[in-house]
């Protein structure tokens, strides 16, 4: 295959050998089990779930015996934040299950996911930031001693907040892209994290370790964790936590190792759901601990239903090879495998065996509710600028100025999220003009007459708003400004114009003008675009648009 020399090992081993692991042969008890299908899964969703399906979802993993579960990231979307205050203004959340909630190490986000979480009996707050060395060059071009920093103040408002509250959360840390991270580096961040925290036995702190793109083998992730865990402070009252992902098809088998590495907690989904190939499947990691005799701690007994209900929710179908839960996982075309399975039975039968050992049938089906007769840039609430952005310039010629890209980011998120549904190409196109192009709910401009003075440029200036028209002129230094100081002696505003780009929507002589204007005023940000044959013309539509989106911000009527 081409090209294969165009990659490299993007992972880092630790300092000195770290092989404990490579000794044990199995894992002997369940870890802590973490659900973040609402959030890692619910993120991934072509269409995110709705408010309702989260509420059963999670009712469905309580069912499965889940003790903590993260119900999402709730500064990310108004779904997200009525989700977890429907749980706790509804006492949806037993007193023995804790609900998680993440969070970016912003202060901005810090505060509003405490905002969230207010009132709930039992809480984790997590908080992240990158560490990577791609991340850390490429993305946020901080030294590793900034990226420290962003960490370790991260930690100290969580602490702060909490304190302030009078309530006892826990707190969980995860140096976001572990796996390409050089393990010392992302152990002294940890470390910082903890001398913040001063975790104790009541009041246990979480390190939690994410191969947010599985990049090595699970022997190399084990090697890893098992320099975290050995090296943590205050380890006895730390709990190690793992969030594999499967980038590599090795999600269940890294979460095994890394348990025998020393981690005592587990985050994943249910079937693996997740971004790109999914997280670890807790499924399949809690079941091949119940095929070796060990409690798994969660109950899968009514696995159809289990599947119905995740189909349901998630609109995600199940591979009929998915282990444990698959249609066809206990299935036998083979006439010797159908012999082989009859005749394991009737042994059982016979000789009253304690344990299960029929032969291709790793598990007792009914022991899961089986009967023996019988996966560029997509849009939705959870997407950022870049993928709106980046839809709109490839699909339509619209090259958004970088903060209005941000603007137009937040409007598609909220009719995605208003709407539970991904947003094809057109729909965000269809945003776009409705939002920042055709809004004009207050007031327009329908025509416009300029004389050219010794001073600069006169605008007579129609302004129609609520039915009525009104003719205002002003004087400015060129045929836009003159424009806007006549809409700001009609309407008595003050604002400034801080944005002003052009461009040729097409490539043809025949393309039309589009430009983009951000307006500024008490504190508030409108943005308009306009679209026409003539350049100025799509300037003051631009204008006008921005105008009215920022009006509309100030509830000026």
């Amino acid at each position: 295959m081409k090209n294969y020399q165009r990659y490299t090992k993007m992972f880092s081993m630790p300092p000195v050998r770290c092989m404990d692991w490579a000794e044990k042969t199995c894992v002997e008890k369940a870890p802590v089990w973490c659900s973040v299908d609402l959030r890692d899964g619910n993120q991934a969703l072509i269409e995110p779930m709705s408010l309702g399906q989260k509420v059963e979802f999670f009712k469905l993993l309580l069912k499965i015996g889940f003790k903590e579960i993260e119900v999402g990231f709730p500064a990310a979307s108004e779904t997200e934040y009525e989700f977890l205050r429907t749980l706790i203004e509804n006492d949806l959340i037993p007193d023995d299950v804790t609900v998680q909630v993440l969070t970016q190490a912003r202060e901005h986000i810090i505060r509003k996911t405490f905002e969230a979480i207010k009132g709930a009996k039992n809480a984790i707050v997590h908080v992240y930031n990158s560490t990577s060395v791609a991340q850390r060059e490429q993305v946020f071009k901080k030294s590793r001693e900034e990226i420290l920093k962003i960490a370790v103040d991260g930690a100290k408002l969580l602490k702060k907040l909490a304190d302030e509250a009078g309530e006892n959360y826990r707190f969980e840390y995860s140096p976001e892209s572990f796996t390409g991270t050089e393990p010392e580096y992302a152990l002294e961040v940890c470390n910082a994290v903890l001398d913040v925290w001063q975790p104790t036995k009541d009041r246990k702190a979480i390190i939690n370790i994410p191969a947010t793109v599985e990049n090595a083998m699970p022997h190399v992730f084990a090697q890893q964790v098992e320099y975290i865990s050995k090296n943590l402070k205050f380890r006895g009252n730390v709990v190690l936590s793992l969030h594999p992902h499967n980038d590599r098809g090795c999600g269940v088998a890294a979460s095994e190792m890394g348990l025998l590495a020393g981690a005592d907690r587990v985050e994943g989904t249910l079937f693996g759901n997740g971004e790109r190939t999914g997280n670890a499947d807790i499924v399949t990691v809690a079941m091949n601990l119940f095929s070796q005799g060990v409690d798994p701690e969660l109950d899968f007994s009514f696995m159809p239903e289990i599947c119905e209900k995740y189909r349901e929710f998630t609109q995600m179908e199940i591979s009929p090879r998915q282990p444990y839960a698959g249609a066809l996982v206990f299935a036998a075309f083979s006439g010797s495998h159908q012999d082989a399975i009859a005749k394991g039975m009737q042994w059982r039968r016979d000789k009253k065996c304690e344990f299960w050992t029929v032969p291709y049938l790793p598990i007792d089906p009914a022991d899961v509710g089986r009967e023996y007769q019988t996966d560029v840039i997509r849009i939705n609430s959870q997407s950022g600028k870049g993928g709106v952005g980046f839809i709109l310039q490839e699909n339509f010629g619209v090259n958004l100025p970088p903060k209005f890209k941000e603007a137009m980011g937040y409007a598609a998120k909220d009719v995605s999220d208003k709407t539970h549904k991904e947003l094809k190409p057109d729909e965000v196109y269809r945003v776009f003009l409705e939002r920042f192009v055709e809004n004009r709910p207050l007031f327009d401009v329908s025509e416009c007459h300029f004389k050219q003075l010794a001073g600069g440029i006169e605008a007579t200036v129609t302004v129609a708003e609520q039915g009525k028209k009104s003719v205002v002129q002003a004087v400015g230094n060129g045929r836009l400004d003159a424009v806007s100081n006549a809409i700001k002696k009609h309407f008595g505003a003050a604002y400034t114009l801080t944005t002003y780009e052009q461009h040729s929507l097409g490539e043809q002589s025949t393309s039309k003008a589009l430009s983009f204007v951000g307006v500024e005023g008490d504190g508030k940000t409108g943005w308009g675009a306009g679209i026409d044959e003539d350049i100025i013309q799509s300037s003051f539509e631009a204008l006008c648009a921005a105008l009215n989106n920022l009006f509309v911000s100030r509830g000026k009527d």
